[in-house]
């Protein structure tokens, strides 16, 4: 009864956590948690995402059709796991589409996962935050389903899709999520972009901010704080993608985000 119980707390579980649950009760051997996964398994309770990583399955419920919460898989890829870039978005309920794709920071090399028509995708943590042992800044911890997974704050992932664009699901997709979030704290997301010591992604973050200074209320002197480590020569905000000059920021941005070029075919 009390396995059961732990299959009914926890919709997704690692083996760890199921090895720890065995254990409270006094240490069992590796050959009966694998019989007991196996039975389960076998039974339909659960069900084996990947080695190590598990989805219990309700009762009544088929194994094969039963709906996964694909934000906790991906929370539980690594231990170290966060949700982040377009992903994050999807998670705040601010993602202006809908991808298949899930996306997670992670200091570990894991091979992408396909699932039920998703993919997992692991992405490593910025260098500089490595460097700095920064990983967890401006990371929350939610919860969803009962369950603790950590998710980049909006502020972050601001920067942060800003910083990788093809993460973000491209210029037309950012502007329109990031659109949609009525607040940012701003102090926060100059700290954080700062913190990435990379002069192209400041010049994108005040470039954003400038162009919605008036609805996130920014004011002249957090965009003359970012302005100081912007690049020193134009720098092209996409590869290889022709743009105008914006000079205060140093940053030759598309035309399609200069103009919104989305609005006049929505």
């Amino acid at each position: 009864m009390k396995l059961l119980d732990f299959f009914a707390r926890r919709p997704i579980f690692t083996y760890e956590e199921f090895a720890a649950s065995l254990d409270a009760d006094g240490p069992r051997s590796i050959k009966t948690r694998d019989s007991l996964l196996a039975h389960h398994m076998k039974t339909g309770r659960i069900l084996r995402v990947k080695r190590g990583l598990y989805a219990s399955v309700p009762f009544g419920a088929s194994p094969d059709t039963f709906p996964v919460d694909t934000f906790l898989l991906a929370g539980k890829m690594a231990d170290d796991a966060v949700i982040a870039y377009h992903t994050a978005l999807e998670f705040h309920g601010k993602a202006h589409s809908v991808r298949e794709e899930l996306l997670f920071l992670t200091g570990k090399a894991i091979r992408p996962l396909s699932f039920r028509g998703y993919e997992f995708r692991a992405v490593r943590f910025p260098s500089a935050l490595v460097e700095e042992k920064q990983e967890s800044f401006a990371v929350d911890t939610a919860e969803r389903a009962g369950l603790a997974v950590r998710v980049t704050s909006l502020e972050r992932t601001l920067v942060d899709v800003l910083d990788r664009p093809s993460l973000g699901g491209g210029w037309e997709e950012i502007w329109r999520s990031l659109e949609s979030v009525e607040f940012f704290n701003v102090d926060r997301v100059l700290d954080y972009a700062l913190l990435l010591a990379n002069a192209s992604t400041a010049a994108k973050v005040g470039f954003y901010l400038e162009q919605h200074q008036k609805e996130l209320m920014v004011d002249d002197a957090h965009l003359d704080r970012i302005r100081r480590h912007v690049p020193k020569q134009p720098t092209y905000m996409a590869r290889n993608a022709k743009g105008r000059l914006v000079k205060q920021w140093n940053l030759v941005v598309p035309s399609q985000v200069v103009d919104r070029a989305w609005e006049e075919i929505s």
